[in-house]
């Protein structure tokens, strides 16, 4: 069996919201094993927000427990979290999140200069990532440069060039059409079948049923967790 990398333990997130406390999560207990494809789902409100940013290292739990790769990050300080994020987590958003100035090559290429890498070996790590992601024809494009689908490849790219952990993927699919959807998820297919940990958080249900586990979210809780035949 696959070792652990991921260990929620009476997980809650409380917030003030004027007078009133809200119970974002309240009390969450899961285990995600390396080489999973876990999809978190769950209603406007139900916490799978507040979830993916806790399991980022974005954010901090209120109380309980939260181990990542064999280190307690549950109560670490912003400067910790923001090198444990850069190492152990390479992130998708649905918005692309790319520099528009900057090249589809230069853009993968930022987290390796927070790791400090050296320029020429940030250069080639990142040129191989965009091969695993077919772009190797658009590197020097930028995003504008760029449709969509071939947008979002580029923040995949980003995202596995660190050789993190775990892949978070946060609503990927949101903003592009069905085809194009279905392209970037047989892409997840790809990278989960090479070994890494895939997370999607995700409100869709055909986006979700790609995944091999669907972790469902209500009221801070989670109401089912279930292996996807």
């Amino acid at each position: 069996m696959e070792k652990e990398i991921i260990r929620f333990k009476g997980i809650k997130k409380y917030y003030k919201v004027g007078n009133q406390e809200v119970k974002a999560l309240d009390g969450v207990d899961i285990t995600i094993r390396k080489n999973e494809y876990v999809a978190i789902m769950g209603p406007s409100g139900s916490g799978k927000s507040t979830m993916m940013n806790i399991l980022g290292c974005l954010d901090s739990p209120t109380s309980g427990d939260y181990t990542l790769n064999g280190n307690d990050v549950s109560h670490m300080n912003d400067n910790d979290l923001a090198v444990v994020r850069n190492k152990e987590i390479g992130f998708v958003f649905q918005s692309f999140n790319l520099l528009p100035r900057y090249s589809a090559l230069e853009n993968v290429a930022l987290p390796l200069i927070y790791a400090g890498e050296v320029k020429k070996e940030r250069e080639q790590y990142a040129k191989d990532a965009l091969v695993s992601v077919d772009l190797e024809d658009r590197m020097h494009h930028k995003p504008n440069e760029l449709s969509g689908g071939q947008r979002q490849r580029v923040a995949v790219a980003r995202a596995l060039v660190n050789k993190p952990s775990i892949i978070l993927a946060d609503e990927p699919t949101g903003n592009l059409d069905t085809k194009t959807s279905l392209d970037i998820m047989n892409l997840f297919e790809e990278i989960h079948k090479k070994g890494n940990t895939v997370i999607l958080v995700t409100h869709e249900e055909d986006i979700a049923r790609h995944a091999k586990r669907i972790i469902r979210l209500r009221d801070g809780k989670v109401e089912s967790d279930q292996y996807n035949e």
